[in-house]
């Protein structure tokens, strides 16, 4: 099952990548990633599409209370285990670019002069040890990381901000699965954004899963294969 997720809009893209859960994990939650990274990505969009000028942060962290009221009465929503995901949302004014990655699922924008900005939450990656309980026991947390969940505080931990419209001709909104492609392979960011601009978001994953089938064990952190999701926008 994928569970990532794209919504897209006139104005706006919000990219979610559920973090897979193992088969023998009390969550605490009746519902699953799947079920988590769906009614999220639902809050989200809807404000976004009223054309709500709040805060990306504020809409994440109104979301997350939204998705937790929807199930706080079935589900032990103080369980660390509970289901979560990634956030990344943009969303392109008339003067400005505005965008919040939380856990990695990066951002990278290209001005017309072909300047890379990388907006990236490595905090994960920053962990001393990426054990299962080192991981419950940071997640969430001051010093540690975090993801959208049960904590709508966590919106306001996010990377965020903006930048001017005029320097911003194309953007890429990543997970891990694709953004690996850079991250764990060795490209740079450049050619990234290039093939996404020459053979688009397939041709980027198609790539990145060759590069899967072929890792040595051993020679990579995580998992071997993962979700892969890439939209590429051309603002003008």
């Amino acid at each position: 099952m994928n569970e990532d997720l794209v919504l897209a809009g006139p104005d706006f893209v919000v990219v979610l990548d559920g973090a897979t859960a193992p088969p023998e994990l009390d969550s605490g939650c009746r519902h699953d990633v799947a079920w988590l990274v769906e009614r999220l990505g639902g809050q989200l969009v809807l404000p976004l599409l009223a054309r709500s000028t709040a805060p990306l942060a504020d809409l994440l962290a109104d979301a997350i209370a939204a998705v937790c009221a929807e199930h706080a009465d079935t589900c032990d929503l103080t369980n660390p285990d509970s289901p979560s995901t990634t956030v990344s949302m943009l969303r392109v004014g008339a003067d400005q670019v505005e965008h919040l990655v939380l856990a990695d699922s990066p951002i990278v924008l290209r001005s017309p002069d072909r300047q890379l900005t990388v907006v990236a939450d490595n905090r994960v990656d920053l962990l001393p040890e990426y054990t299962f309980e080192a991981v419950r026991r940071m997640r969430n947390q001051p010093g540690g990381f975090w993801v959208a969940s049960t904590a709508p505080k966590a919106a306001y931990e996010a990377i965020a901000g903006t930048t001017d419209r005029a320097v911003v001709e194309v953007a890429a909104v990543l997970t891990d699965g694709a953004s690996r492609y850079s991250e764990r392979y060795g490209h740079s960011w450049d050619e990234l954004v290039d093939v996404l601009e020459t053979s688009g978001p397939s041709g980027l994953i198609e790539r990145v899963r060759e590069y899967d089938r072929l890792a040595s064990v051993g020679s990579f952190r995580g998992k071997r294969h993962d979700d892969a999701t890439a939209v590429f926008c051309r603002l003008g």
